[in-house]
């Protein structure tokens, strides 16, 4: 537990960070920050998640947009 006190992820599911992006910048605007083809060619959380989880890369940047996004600097 004390290893996961600093980490802003902890408890928050892929598909609750994916949700809470496209709630707050659209399909349009979460595609221009991040570009993959799921976000910007017929999107779907469903399909975006399938494609998140296979690739790593993908996935950091959607966990660093949402960290930067909804995270507070102390």
């Amino acid at each position: 537990m004390e290893e996961q006190k600093n980490n802003p992820l902890h408890g928050i599911t892929l598909e609750q960070m994916l949700v809470q992006l496209v709630d707050y910048f659209g399909w349009d605007e979460l595609g221009y920050k991040i570009n993959i083809n799921s976000f910007n060619n017929n999107p779907s959380i469903k399909s975006s998640l399938t494609f998140l989880r296979k690739t790593p890369w993908a996935r950091e940047k959607v966990e660093r947009l949402y960290v930067k996004t909804f995270t507070k600097k102390n």
